[in-house]
C-alpha cells in the first residue's frame, strides 16, 4: 500500500532489482505510467477496496500508504490513515501474510524535553493539534 509515494518508488525499485525477489504487486491509489521489473499494479484504496484478496499469497506486506493533506480535514485524514490502516492490518491477518511491514514515524512522539535526549520508551502521544502525529500516536498506541 502506497507503492507510489516517496518512499514506496524507492522500495518497489528496490525490491524489483533484487533477485530473490520474484513478484511485486503494487498498490495506490492511481495506476502510476512508471512500470518496473517484476511489478504488477493494483489500484486500491484502504478505506474501500478489498484489501484480502490481494494480499492472499503474499510472503510480506508493507503499508506506507499515508494521507498528509489536506489538514483542514481531519475527517478525512482519520478514515484513510487510521480506519484505513486498520483495515491493512486485519486484511493481512485475515490472509495469513506472515510479515506486516508499517512505516513508524518520529512524530508519533510527544514532544521533548529539548534539554536531553529520549529513548524509544517515550511517550507516544504526538501533538494533539496536529493531525499527522496524532493519527500516527493513535496506531503506535493502538496496534503494537
Amino acid at each position: 500500500m502506497g507503492a507510489t509515494g516517496n518512499v514506496g518508488t524507492s522500495l518497489v525499485a528496490a525490491l524489483a532489482a533484487d533477485p530473490a525477489v520474484t513478484s511485486i504487486l503494487g498498490m495506490a491509489r492511481r495506476r502510476p505510467a512508471w512500470n518496473p521489473p517484476k511489478t504488477e499494479w493494483a489500484p486500491s484504496d484502504i478505506v474501500r477496496s478489498d484489501l484480502e484478496r490481494h494480499f492472499r499469497g503474499a510472503d510480506a506486506v508493507v503499508h506506507l500508504a499515508w494521507l498528509f493533506q489536506p489538514t483542514h480535514d481531519p475527517v478525512l485524514t482519520w478514515e484513510n490513515n487510521v480506519v484505513g490502516s486498520m483495515r491493512v492490518f486485519r486484511a493481512a491477518a485475515t490472509a495469513g501474510v506472515p510479515a506486516l511491514v508499517y512505516a513508524s514515524s518520529v512524530g508519533a512522539y510527544s514532544p521533548g524535553p529539548g534539554d536531553r535526549q529520549v529513548d524509544e520508551r517515550w511517550p507516544t502521544d504526538g501533538w494533539p493539534t496536529s493531525s499527522y502525529p496524532r493519527e500516527k500516536a493513535y496506531l503506535e498506541r493502538c496496534w503494537t
